[in-house]
């Protein structure tokens, strides 16, 4: 592997910490809820308490872990932050190196039933990152998308490759556009399950039914749904306090997205396991980084880089569209922003499509790299 300050870590819980959050579970202190009002009003309470139930009796981090560490982690510096990242290389050694992203409020969890389908035809990249999970809280402003974009393009160089492709959602999705924006000189092909585009005039662009419908979703979505990006994005210290203090304030937070983003059936159960849940709730808590994480809403806030970026993206781009994806984009809005070659619509799935329908989303992957290596 290239680069003299890349070093090996292993996933390694203290049962101390363990032992604190379970405790911590014992001891919460719930709000009331009116009588019957569900999910009305945010996460419901008698969901939040069983889950909470469970996290703290029934979950094994431990076999988590193992499942962590089957693949190598590393830790690298760049930029002045520590960046954690698995590297799991492909059995044919001329593999097209693949560097995946995660978002908020996911983590490398996420990945893990989809590194294996992935190494049979890619050197898999997985980072967290920066002020997310291993990568450690961030200790310094400025980290926002266009940053990271900038730090992963320095890691792939330091891994020795020259050519690689990158795949993303949610945040995971915005870096690597700008990645690609960065580094099209070695980036062969773009692949996102969030592709965000808006051309600068829309007026003459006919949209089909389902694509107007799915506009007027993503309206109501930032209308309705979308008050967490205004507290992560304007004072995301004062949240900080309770998330970091609280595994169940922690988890009422994150379930809440899980439910609203996923495609299920009325309960986050419906679209991920609990153990999946779980796993990346106690990423957070264990890696302490709840705070630093929400922290890139409000770093990529002041430096205008939340949205997608504003150039053309000449690397071929293909879009995976979920259906409870809460950003569903026109094929013609994609057009006007990247060099669109493929464009996906699915019939089921939603905002974790890693976690949700990792078949669908690897092979969609793969299919798409098959004609650029």
């Amino acid at each position: 592997m290239a680069g003299d300050d890349i070093r090996p870590f292993r996933v390694e819980v203290p049962e101390a910490v363990l032992d604190d959050l379970r405790d911590r579970l014992g001891r919460t202190r719930w709000p009331d809820q009116i009588p019957g009002s569900g999910w009305d009003y945010g996460t419901d309470l008698a969901y939040l308490q069983d889950l909470c139930d469970h996290w703290a009796s029934k979950f094994d981090w431990r076999v988590q872990e193992e499942r962590f560490n089957r693949w190598p982690h590393f830790l690298t510096d760049i930029d002045g932050q520590q960046i954690h990242f698995i590297h799991a290389r492909s059995d044919d050694p001329n593999a097209l190196p693949l560097i995946i992203t995660h978002g908020w409020p996911g983590s490398v969890a996420e990945f893990l039933d989809v590194i294996e389908p992935l190494r049979e035809t890619f050197h898999v990249v997985a980072p967290s990152l920066p002020g997310y999970g291993w990568s450690g809280p961030t200790t310094e402003p400025g980290w926002d998308v266009q940053r990271t974009a900038v730090a992963w393009k320095t890691l792939m160089a330091r891994l020795g490759y020259e050519r690689y492709g990158a795949q993303g959602g949610d945040w995971g999705a915005m870096v690597s556009a700008r990645l690609a924006a960065i580094d099209p000189e070695h980036m062969v092909g773009l692949h996102s399950n969030m592709l965000l585009a808006f051309p600068a005039d829309a007026s003459g662009i006919e949209l089909t039914e389902q694509e107007t419908a799915d506009l007027t979703s993503a309206g109501e979505f930032m209308t309705r749904g979308a008050a967490y990006q205004e507290i992560q994005g304007k004072n995301p210290q004062t949240l900080g306090y309770g998330l970091t203090d609280s595994p169940a304030g922690l988890a009422g937070w994150i379930v809440e997205k899980f439910r609203a983003w996923t495609d299920n059936g009325g309960s986050p159960d419906d679209a991920v396991t609990r153990d999946q849940l779980l796993t990346n709730l106690t990423v957070y808590w264990v890696t302490k980084t709840i705070n630093s994480s929400i922290r890139l809403y409000c770093e990529s806030q002041r430096t205008d880089r939340f949205g997608p970026t504003g150039e053309y993206v000449t690397v071929p781009t293909a879009a995976a569209v979920f259906p409870k994806e809460m950003f569903r984009i026109p094929r013609a809005y994609a057009e006007s922003r990247f060099n669109l070659v493929r464009y996906t619509r699915f019939d089921r799935g939603g905002h974790f499509a890693a976690l949700e329908e990792p078949d669908l989303l690897v092979q969609d992957v793969q299919e798409f790299f098959r004609d650029l290596r």
